[in-house]
């Protein structure tokens, strides 16, 4: 059975930082490119950023760059996704999913897996 595993989210002060971690079960990670997606409450969901299946390639939105770090160790089934200088607007649900991921952002596959999603809130 696939699994994908969203974990690390929590309420940070805005300027601070959450590493979120996306486990995967029931296949080996390097079959798939992963992304990371976000839904904050009354908006669509917005592609953060995605990683190759064997990590060589990253995307990052242009909101998050500098920001932001995907990486993955396939050796533990686990994307993550470092997130410094949060800000209010980086609020929402987090997800991970399996991708194609190029330079126009994360696209998830149909029919796909998705994490069930891990809440990130930025608030002082």
């Amino acid at each position: 059975q696939v699994q994908l595993v969203e974990s690390g989210g929590g309420l940070v002060q805005p300027g601070g930082s959450l590493r979120l971690s996306c486990v995967v079960s029931g296949f080996t990670l390097d079959t798939y490119a992963i992304g990371w997606f976000r839904q904050a409450p009354g908006k669509e969901r917005e592609g953060v950023s995605c990683i190759s299946s064997r990590g060589g390639y990253t995307y990052y939105v242009d909101s998050v760059k500098g920001r932001f770090t995907i990486s993955r160790d396939n050796t533990k089934n686990t994307v993550f996704l470092q997130m410094n200088g949060l800000t209010p607007e980086d609020t929402g649900v987090y997800y991970c999913a399996t991708v194609r991921c190029s330079g126009s952002g994360p696209v998830p596959w149909y029919p796909g897996y998705w994490g069930q999603g891990t809440q990130v809130t930025v608030s002082s």
